[in-house]
């Protein structure tokens, strides 16, 4: 079976460095708020490029707290998009907020600058835009709305550590960038983990403050905060794999490239990499409008696969008020195309043959 990812052959390659980091905080016996996460925050915040950097439990709670720390709740509105894993959207409405959807762009998947325009209100507080996939959404002209309506921008850099945006790395455009390392991300941990990245001073403070029970000394609540810490055993993992991150992200550029040459003559649409930004494959995304049947075919030949993602939030169960008030036609369309396909640092180039050879020979 080709896998999907392979967690394995990444630890082996850092097995011995993983257990010393661990070994040298179960030496330390200290587990929370230690001198792991401090490295680990300015390590981080510096390959982005940020002044500050806050651990905290995951991404979901970086985008939590990304409203929170910013005075977004009841009554105020924030732009973001359907098309993403609905941890975006849950960010928002567990505020009090309300999302407010805009459609994607057809060849990037990511948010669409050109339709946030005229969905800005009164009432409209942030951008919660997202580098889908590992893709970069394209900033500049959010930067320039963001500026002239006096709105915040938050970066849904989950699936994005390392990706760039005309030579600026992803996640340290905005007011604020929120990262996840599950374990399957590009920098992923043995766990749930997550940080904010911000050059605002203030900020950085106030969320501080609201990852660890609002409070600035111990049992001196100055407001009502959350739990969200990123343990010292996570962090030191990260330590370890962030110095392999770059090699990693390059060897995923090249088995996309492959990909796309391979698939070239076919009717498969394969991922675009905008010249403004530098896509490190989170996860590599082809379209078909015979998606349901190549799933059948690649799974018989134990092919793994996934569809990330097959319901837009807007269409949900849980986010059922917004069926039929938006109008998302690329979105509601590209859902029964999409197919992620198998992709990591070391997958090889004869897997990536016999997974294009078989989409070639279905096709």
């Amino acid at each position: 079976m080709i896998l999907f990812a392979n967690f394995k052959k990444a630890y082996e390659k850092i097995k011995e460095e993983i257990q010393e980091a661990i070994d040298r905080v179960l030496e330390r016996q200290w587990f929370i708020f230690g001198e792991e996460l401090n490295r680990f925050e300015e390590e981080y915040s510096e390959y982005i490029g940020t002044k500050f950097g806050i651990g905290v439990n995951s991404g979901s709670d970086a985008l939590l707290l990304a409203i929170m720390a910013n005075n977004i709740g009841k009554g105020d509105e924030v732009i973001t998009i359907s098309h993403t894993m609905t941890a975006t959207v849950d960010a928002i409405t567990r505020c009090g907020a309300k999302p407010v959807f805009v459609d994607i762009e057809e060849d990037t998947y990511n948010i669409d600058p050109y339709k946030i325009e005229k969905m800005i209100t009164n009432e409209t507080k942030a951008i919660m835009l997202v580098h889908l996939y590992g893709n970069s959404a394209d900033m500049d002209p959010i930067l320039e709305i963001a500026d002239k309506y006096n709105l915040i921008i938050i970066e849904d850099a989950c699936q994005a550590h390392g990706t760039e945006y005309k030579g600026k790395k992803v996640g340290g455009i905005g007011d604020v960038g929120c990262f996840s390392f599950y374990p399957s991300k590009n920098l992923g941990a043995y766990g749930d983990a997550g940080m904010l990245l911000t050059d605002n001073g203030d900020l950085a403070l106030n969320l501080r403050q609201y990852r660890n029970y609002g409070q600035k000394k111990r049992y001196y609540h100055d407001f009502i905060g959350i739990n969200s810490r990123l343990d010292e055993i996570q962090a030191a993992v990260l330590r370890v794999k962030l110095k392999y991150l770059d090699q990693w992200n390059e060897k995923r550029r090249k088995s996309a490239k492959l990909y796309n040459q391979l698939l070239e003559d076919t009717d498969i649409v394969t991922p675009v990499e905008k010249e403004y930004s530098k896509h490190i494959y989170h996860l590599y995304v082809i379209r078909s409008k015979k998606r349901d049947e190549l799933i059948e075919h690649l799974n018989k030949n134990e092919i793994q696969t996934y569809i990330h993602y097959p319901i837009p939030v807007h269409l949900s169960k849980a986010y059922s008020k917004y069926k039929g008030k938006y109008k998302l036609p690329i979105t509601e369309t590209i859902v029964n195309e999409i197919l992620s396909l198998p992709m990591h640092p070391f997958i090889s180039e004869e897997e990536i043959i016999e997974i294009t050879d078989l989409i070639k020979h279905h096709s």
